[in-house]
């Protein structure tokens, strides 16, 4: 069957179109920073494919519903009610975005000095760990080092090194299973390795939450790809995964294909009335939790609409057709690609720039320059370790860059327009100049660094 959306357009958005100078320009201002560019700067947008969605008309006409009543709105109740019969969680607390979840559940579960362990832990994700005293720990399992590999759950937790972290000397707080691993190149967890790993968490006596974020799409590749699953529903193989795990932490700006909004879902009662009293002083009443009525509504919706599997089978589809467009031009993409994002080998393209000159960065500067392209660097200035002059001591075991694709947002001729700008670069990589900071906080650098071009 050929490629299509399983959608018409109702609504369309103008898309601006630059110069090749006006972007020159607009880069050099904003620090050859993409995440300082201005939305209307850009061609194509593939920074994120959080809160970047399309709304559907169900969604709009949802919205119109919302009730926002302070406390015990009708809107609170709907939105309960999808999310427990999702997770089969008792308690569930909205909260506008997923760090804010991350921030009051890890604040609850975490004491200065406790490891936290994740197939892979997000930039905030780690951030929030740090933040509330504790030590992230990436145990990603050995397929996921292997950039080419086709195995289907690259997205695993190391199984054996999570027994000897549980079994070590150093407390563990929480292990917090990314699905999909959005840091480890979009793949997805399998339900054995979930499973598996839940196990070991109840044998140790340490809770075990899902970042849920993507939790459809994970489930539809489970369905795609693990025996035992095909027959099932994205719904079912979602409730399979959260009945395995003590809670989850969800940014709804993913996979409920929303602008806004999270939950933080519990199975523990005293858990729950902890973060309950920081979600009360920090978000909100528990029945909105910082969003508006309107926004509860439409994210109720977006969890119903999302486990259809129509519209992931189309999701999948255009995004592996990109990732085949992108190695007919001679770009390597980390394999299998996944359904969120897929991302770009830099540091194979790019091999006459060292991890200092930031190769990452740099090819996504050039999709930029070259086209109008925003995305983000998953490499050694994200990942990279640096000492007090800001000199690079460890770089990122890979140069990466993420092609993040927003939900119902781009059609097929956007995607060819994004191979083809990379087929350009790739005709004549050499000429794409490294990159050295010259501006960066000490915490998630890589939204607000400045840096600029260098030829060594």
């Amino acid at each position: 069957m050929p490629l299509m959306e399983p959608y018409r357009i109702k609504v369309v958005e103008p898309i601006p179109i630059l110069t090749r100078a006006e972007r020159e320009a607009a880069m050099a201002r904003a620090g050859y920073n993409p995440f300082n560019l201005r939305a209307d700067e850009i061609t194509i947008d593939l920074l994120s494919d959080s809160g970047t969605n399309a709304l559907s008309s169900a969604q709009q006409a949802a919205g119109m519903l919302g009730d926002e009543t302070y406390a015990g709105a009708r809107s609170f109740f709907r939105f309960r009610k999808v999310v427990e019969d999702l997770t089969g969680y008792p308690h569930i607390m909205p909260v506008h975005q997923g760090r804010a979840a991350e921030r009051i559940l890890f604040g609850a579960v975490l004491k200065p000095g406790d490891l936290s362990i994740s197939n892979t832990h997000f930039d905030t994700t780690r951030a929030n760990v740090q933040l509330s005293g504790g030590t992230a720990v990436d145990l990603p399992c050995a397929e996921a080092g292997n950039l080419d590999s086709r195995d289907p759950f690259k997205g695993n937790i190391d199984l054996a090194a999570l027994e000897a972290a549980l079994a070590g000397p150093d407390p563990v707080g929480q292990v917090i299973m990314t699905v999909t691993n959005n840091g480890g190149g979009g793949q997805p967890v399998s339900m054995a390795n979930l499973a598996a790993a839940t196990e070991l968490c109840r044998a140790h006596g340490v809770p075990c939450f899902l970042d849920a974020a993507r939790f459809a799409e994970n489930a539809w590749l489970v369905i795609q790809r693990e025996e035992g699953w095909s027959d099932k529903t994205p719904h079912e193989v979602a409730r399979a995964a959260f009945d395995l795990a003590d809670g989850a932490v969800a940014s709804l700006k993913k996979d409920a294909i929303a602008h806004m909004g999270a939950f933080l879902a519990i199975r523990d009662e005293a858990l729950a009335k902890q973060c309950e009293l920081v979600l009360t002083a920090t978000e909100g009443f528990r029945t909105y939790g910082g969003l508006a009525g309107r926004d509860l509504e439409m994210l109720a919706t977006g969890m119903e609409e999302v486990v259809d599997p129509d519209y992931l089978r189309s999701r999948e589809d255009a995004t592996r057709y990109l990732g085949e467009l992108i190695n007919t031009v001679g770009v390597s993409i980390v394999e299998p690609a996944g359904i969120h994002a897929l991302y770009l080998n830099a540091g194979r393209l790019l091999p006459h720039l060292p991890p200092h000159r930031f190769p990452g960065h740099a090819l996504a500067t050039e999709l930029y320059l070259a086209g109008g392209i925003r995305c983000a660097e998953l490499g050694s200035l994200y990942l990279g370790e640096e000492d007090a002059e800001g000199n690079l001591v460890k770089a990122a075991p890979y140069e990466l860059v993420r092609l993040a694709i927003p939900r119902r947002v781009y059609t097929q001729s956007h995607l060819e327009y994004v191979a083809e700008i990379l087929g350009e670069i790739a005709k004549d990589p050499t000429s794409v100049p490294g990159y050295r900071v010259v501006e960066s906080p000490p915490l998630l650098r890589h939204f607000n660094c400045r840096v600029e071009p260098v030829r060594d």
